[in-house]
């Protein structure tokens, strides 16, 4: 199931080398990032767990190569020293509003950091990172240009639209965690309130960030267009088309 408009690409990956994780560009003569992938992980893992969000990085900078990725970690550790967003066993209001933020300070900082305008700069979260990415963008304008979501959503049902943010919501069918539903029913809203969305549900797959997923949003960043792009450009082929004189 999809709700999406399709054309070309958000921008094109240009040669030279990415930067992964927390370093930022130390070495003085990499070549300056041209996008920023702030990466979101899910909360519950300990701090040695594998880097679950390695797949998406690698896919990232292969269709991106002057891209520079970023993993923020959930800054919270619970009672077995698990990394949380919050540490409530089920994200809730007063959660979120705790998580936000010192989060949004981080993502501003990042920006900061290497001097990219927030168009150029994309979220991309798992699970509860997927909901802190979509409500960043809810809580704060012009913070990112572009967010994809996996294995996650609003924790309640968008009454309003980013502005201009591409919004990609990605999740597989059997997910039990976040069952689907709740990603239709938010990317049916935010279609109605004018938002640039896609919701990609793909069949067979569980709560997670799967190569399905991942491929399916490396898609998504190379064909789709913002609506307020496609009007500019109608605009512009109305004024080409007036008779001169």
């Amino acid at each position: 199931m999809q709700f999406h408009r399709e054309s070309p690409r958000w921008l094109t990956p240009q040669d030279s080398r990415a930067a992964d994780n927390p370093g930022m560009n130390a070495d003085s003569n990499a070549p300056v990032p041209d996008l920023l992938f702030v990466l979101l992980p899910d909360g519950g893992l300990t701090p040695d767990s594998a880097d679950l969000m390695a797949p998406l990085a690698r896919a990232l900078q292969a269709q991106y190569p002057n891209a520079q990725t970023l993993t923020l970690h959930p800054p919270l550790r619970d009672a077995e020293g698990r990394l949380r967003w919050w540490l409530q066993a089920e994200p809730s209001p007063d959660g979120l509003a705790a998580a936000l933020p010192p989060l949004l300070e981080r993502l501003r900082a990042a920006a900061r950091r290497i001097d990219l305008p927030w168009q150029r700069v994309a979220l991309a979260g798992v699970g509860e990172g997927a909901m802190l990415a979509l409500e960043a963008v809810q809580a704060e304008p012009a913070l990112a240009g572009r967010v994809l979501a996996f294995a996650g959503g609003y924790l309640a049902r968008p009454q309003s639209a980013p502005q201009e943010v591409c919004v990609h919501l990605l999740h597989g069918l059997e997910d039990r965690r976040f069952p689907y539903r709740h990603v239709v029913d938010a990317a049916q809203a935010l279609v109605a309130l004018g938002a640039d969305v896609t919701a990609d549900l793909l069949p067979h797959l569980d709560h997670g960030l799967h190569p399905a997923l991942i491929d399916k949003a490396m898609e998504q960043l190379r064909t789709f267009i913002p609506a307020r792009l496609w009007r500019e450009a109608l605009l512009a082929a109305q004024e080409n088309e007036r008779p001169v004189g």
